[in-house]
């Protein structure tokens, strides 16, 4: 399934990211449209506006009529937000400045776009 070739690149792209120390990496902060599959398959879209400093980060979605927050931190290319879910959103920062995330568990994907 597309989902777990997916999902199995985001860890392998975490682990890469971590185990080379990548702490120099672009800024993340800016604005970037999101597209994202539900847990259940369902489609969503909607925006976000990150900020950073040193290694904490602020996330703040706007998917519909409803908004969320969230705040985690960096290590080089990798991204984990709480968001007030069980689980946190991981994302890894792509060269093409996109990032690539999966959230509830792995069950859900996001992607941001610049």
């Amino acid at each position: 399934m597309a989902f777990d070739r997916i999902r199995r690149a985001l860890v392998l792209g975490a682990a890469l990211s971590t185990v080379a120390g990548m702490a120099l990496a672009q800024s993340v902060a800016g604005q970037y449209r999101v597209e994202g599959r539900n847990p259940d398959g369902s489609a969503y879209s909607g925006s976000v506006v990150i900020s950073e400093q040193d290694n904490a980060v602020q996330f703040n979605w706007r998917v519909g009529a409803s908004t969320y927050l969230g705040s985690g931190t960096r290590n080089g290319d990798v991204i984990w937000v709480n968001w007030g879910s069980q689980y946190p959103v991981v994302y890894v920062l792509m060269p093409s400045g996109q990032l690539h995330g999966t959230w509830e568990n792995g069950t859900a994907l996001e992607r941001l776009l610049p």
